[in-house]
């Protein structure tokens, strides 16, 4: 049985979402390991309506703040000289990784 690892990235910067993708996506081709991904994932949009200042008297006239999170999945082959490689990818504060082992039957 191989295993499979699965990489999940989230982060409000596309641009250095893209980038660090790009590095993983390198480093497993080089090694000429099996790769899927990335696989983008819809965008998380968080809106939050807040009233524009000054708002004494009169109309009430709102600003509209939206957050974007941008998600990217990879599934690469599970081998150890590639793991080690990707633990050592420089990742940007905005960009979040969580790396989870699965079991291919």
């Amino acid at each position: 049985m191989s295993s499979m690892v699965r990489i999940r990235l989230w982060s409000t910067d596309s641009n250095n979402l893209n980038y660090v993708v790009s590095q993983i996506v390198d480093i497993a081709k080089k090694a000429g390991v099996k790769i899927r991904g990335p696989v983008p994932l819809p965008v998380k949009r968080l809106v939050v309506p807040v009233p524009r200042l000054p708002h004494g008297e009169g109309t009430k006239v709102w600003d509209k703040w939206e957050l974007r999170i941008h998600k990217r999945i990879i599934d690469v082959e599970a081998n150890e000289h590639v793991i080690r490689q990707i633990m050592r990818v420089r990742v940007p504060e905005n960009v979040y990784i969580e790396i989870e082992i699965r079991r291919k039957q």
